[in-house]
């Protein structure tokens, strides 16, 4: 199953390609962007790392990276993608969300809006029956938008890492939404007047 187009009110959400190259070099070459992920990266580090976004989909059918677009621009990228360390439980029926946005389209609501239509997407088409989401501790923003679109705080956990962040003595946080949950609020929502 290859990767589909998905749409919200606002944004459509394609499969990340070749094109939207320069987008993740203008992300991730912003400080605060990166203020919790680790240091601004240079082109050269983005392409390396736009290889592996792209390889992301062959991983698992139907998963992978999205860019997402506004009115034809570019405001960011999600993703849904199998789990990566053995902590992270098995890759069958499960997937990782994420999301990074330029700073300029921050506190709109895509984050959310997004996240939720690959939510949506992940239980509805591509049968997952887990998607979870990691950040730091003390990455309060992602943390909010984590829990507006549903998911639960599971744990907090510790990684080793050879240059730590300001904040990554505090650890890592891992939310997660299954599916029977997910069913469970939609019915409750669509149940109030």
């Amino acid at each position: 199953m290859p990767q589909a187009t998905l749409h919200t009110a606002r944004i459509r959400l394609v499969p990340l390609a070749d094109e939207h190259l320069d987008h993740e070099v203008e992300l991730d070459a912003d400080p605060e962007v990166m203020r919790y992920l680790g240091p601004p990266r240079t082109r050269a580090e983005v392409e390396v790392l736009h290889g592996r976004r792209l390889a992301a989909a062959r991983r698992v059918p139907g998963l992978g990276f999205w860019a997402g677009l506004v009115d034809g621009d570019f405001v960011g990228w999600w993703i849904l993608e199998p789990p990566e360390r053995a902590d992270q439980g098995p890759v069958a029926g499960q997937a990782e969300l994420g999301y990074r946005l330029l700073r300029r389209y921050w506190r709109r609501g895509l984050a959310s809006e997004g996240a939720r239509e690959l939510i949506r997407h992940g239980f509805e088409e591509l049968g997952l029956t887990r998607i979870f989401a990691e950040t730091m501790t003390v990455n309060e923003g992602s943390r909010a938008t984590m829990a507006s679109v549903g998911l639960r705080y599971v744990r907090t956990f510790h990684l080793d890492f050879d240059d730590p962040l300001p904040g990554t003595e505090h650890g890592e946080v891992e939310y997660a939404l299954t599916r029977d949950e997910w069913l469970t609020a939609r019915s409750t929502e669509a149940a109030r007047p």
